[in-house]
């Protein structure tokens, strides 16, 4: 029957593609060490920013 090797297909080749587009999307995601540094000096200058600007507001 045409039905069940639709399913056989649906059932084996499915968790394959779904993993396989995983992977891919973490790559594709994935962040150089030197753009991870550039992201955390930022925030700890905004952080820093931040605190100053609260301690000129506190009485």
């Amino acid at each position: 029957m045409a039905g069940d090797s639709l399913w056989s297909f649906v059932v084996i080749a499915g968790p394959i593609i779904l993993v396989v587009a995983l992977l891919f999307a973490m790559l594709r995601n994935r962040r150089k060490p030197h753009e991870e540094a550039q992201t955390e000096q930022a925030t700890r200058e905004l952080y820093k920013q931040q605190s100053a600007e609260d301690r000129t507001r506190t009485p």
